[in-house]
């Protein structure tokens, strides 16, 4: 009789571990790119510094592709400037709420 218990308690833990994996896989985020718009006149970056090299200047009401949240100063991005497409970092605060 114990041993069906402890058989029957160790499936139920089972049952909830893989129950927690399937949900936390169910609130995953998109992973393509998503367009916004900046609200003032920023710099690309090749880096994540503000000593990284400048890549080009970005006016204000342009669209760019957000790529990925990298930290909490800065923004992978994609932009297409003067016919060429790059990819870079601009600061969170270029960008509205």
């Amino acid at each position: 009789m114990k041993n069906t218990i402890l058989c029957f308690a160790g499936l139920l833990s089972l049952a909830a571990c893989s129950t927690a994996k399937d949900d936390s896989r169910s609130t995953r985020t998109s992973t393509a790119p998503v367009a916004h718009n900046t609200v003032v006149e920023c710099i690309l970056y090749d880096g994540m510094t503000k000593d990284s090299p400048q890549l080009t200047t970005i006016g204000s009401g342009n669209e760019v592709q957000v790529m990925d949240t990298v930290d909490a100063y800065f923004l992978k991005v994609r932009v297409t400037a003067n016919g060429k497409t790059q990819n870079g970092y601009m600061y969170r605060t270029c960008f509205g709420k």
